[in-house]
């Protein structure tokens, strides 16, 4: 199987030839620009220029020799743009490290950091000092009145999310626009055989959070519900409106389209599953199966941080076939609750590896035994694609090599077993898969995930002829 085809059997809940790896093929499956600088430094990789392409969370394009190193089977629609010189500028980073950033980004250095405003002179955010992200400074509708809500793309073109995007913006929607996404699309299906991750957003939740301020919008969907659901209506409107025309551009080259809607928190939704119902599922039910209308072969892939555990059912009646990140550190979102749950109707785009805890604080050890699990319960009968979960933050630093290559154990033989024999129409069930792991010691960790990305994934779930399981 090339990458496409085995990102594809696992979305269609077949075991491919090996577990589907996804790292940087859309915003929340990435890496920053200071972790992945640590990274090539650490793989003894030649220096990169590092493209930021997310400015918002500082996040880079994953070049192709990490990509190939971790056995990656995703890439975003705009990752043709690496080869675009003309297309970045010169930026630093505020500890003075050269980086290039999209070329249309007006960053002013100012005395609190560095800002970004838009046309009228409305600062839209700001990195403070000291600061690795930006964070929004304008919501556009936070004072407003307004009824009919007649002028609301001029004003989400206001708001950060909207206005600084991921290449090719800032092409839009418009007919020159479409013929850039269409061009870039194109380019990069000739140019790739992994599976591309179209990240159209379609955010309804989180855009009325950008629009009014978080508070400000859940005050209205409580207090006034028939302003809320006029201008849900006109927002549903207008992103049906850009999803077809984004589709008839770029739909025949993609192979999973993104949405997104941050639902959940560390407890469970933010909101009520009544009120999910009653505001939001409508409307993405008919966003979502207006996408399978116009591209049939298209999975939709919802994106939503949390413990949504409450909400999955609605989800996936409303028409999801993947959810990202899988945060399984929230309530309720056990990897064997999931799976044994959803399984059989959902992919698990994520789970992989926890990155608030796990990650940036484990050992070696620890972080090989939760890696290990994790797969163990998400893998069989497909239906999961490897990703940690969220972006790999600065603050997760590198370990020595040593380390790697101590982590290359045969303690996943039984997995391997297991997949092999699964495929060939035998049922074994592993032992459990941290019955042989000793894990303590809080030493912080993390190429030893990649490590486990290539090693454990590429290696120990291959079908290829194994060695009878000591």
């Amino acid at each position: 199987m090339n990458s496409r085809e085995r990102v594809l059997a696992a979305l269609n809940h077949k075991e491919p030839d090996r577990i589907p790896v996804d790292f940087g093929g859309h915003r929340s499956s990435g890496i920053s620009v200071q972790a992945y600088k640590k990274l090539r430094e650490h793989l003894g990789l030649k220096p990169s220029k590092l493209y930021v392409y997310d400015f918002i969370q500082q996040l880079v394009l994953i070049e192709e020799d990490v990509l190939d190193i971790v056995g990656a089977d995703v890439v975003p629609l705009g990752y043709s743009y690496l080869k675009h010189e003309d297309y970045w500028q010169d930026w630093e980073l505020q500890d003075g490290t050269p980086c290039k950033i999209p070329g249309f980004i007006k960053v002013e250095r100012e005395k609190d950091g560095y800002m970004v405003y838009e046309e009228g002179g409305q600062a839209i955010c700001i990195q403070k000092n000291g600061s690795l992200y930006f964070e929004q400074t304008c919501f556009p509708l936070e004072n407003s009145n307004e009824e009919d809500f007649s002028d609301l793309s001029v004003n989400l073109d206001r708001i950060m999310w909207c206005k600084l995007g991921t290449p090719p913006a800032p092409a839009g929607f418009d007919d020159n626009g479409l013929k850039i996404w269409q061009e870039a699309a194109r380019e990069l299906r000739q140019s790739t055989d992994r599976a591309i991750y179209g990240l159209f957003g379609g955010n309804l939740y989180e855009m009325g959070q950008f629009a009014f301020r978080m508070d400000n919008f859940l005050y209205e969907l409580a207090a006034n519900p028939d302003r809320m659901h006029r201008f849900l209506d006109k927002l549903t409107e207008m992103h049906i409106e850009n999803l077809t025309r984004y589709l008839e551009a770029v739909g025949e080259y993609i192979d999973i389209i993104g949405f997104g809607d941050d639902l959940g928190m560390q407890t469970g939704p933010q909101i009520s599953p009544d009120m999910y119902r009653e505001f939001f599922k409508p409307r993405h039910k008919k966003i979502w199966t207006h996408a399978k209308k116009l591209c049939p072969h298209l999975k939709v892939c919802l994106h939503s941080c949390g413990g949504i555990y409450p909400l999955l059912n609605d989800l996936i009646e409303a028409g999801i076939d993947a959810v990202n990140p899988v945060q399984i550190s929230c309530r309720d979102m056990e990897p064997s609750r999931l799976k044994k749950e959803f399984g059989e109707r959902l992919t698990f785009w994520g789970g992989g590896c926890d990155t608030r805890d796990v990650l940036p604080n484990g050992t070696p050890e620890q972080i090989k035994c939760h890696v290990k699990e994790n797969i163990s319960i998400f893998a069989p009968g497909g239906g999961f694609v490897f990703q940690q979960v969220h972006n790999v933050l600065a603050n997760v630093p590198p370990q020595s090599k040593r380390s790697i290559k101590e982590g290359h154990t045969g303690r996943f033989h039984h997995l391997c077993v297991t997949m092999q024999s699964r495929l060939a129409g035998k049922i074994i069930f592993p032992p459990s898969p941290s019955s042989d792991c000793s894990c303590s010691s809080p030493v912080r960790s993390f190429p030893i995930f990649f490590f486990l990305q290539h090693s454990y994934i590429q290696q120990a779930f291959a079908i290829t002829p194994l060695k009878k399981a000591q």
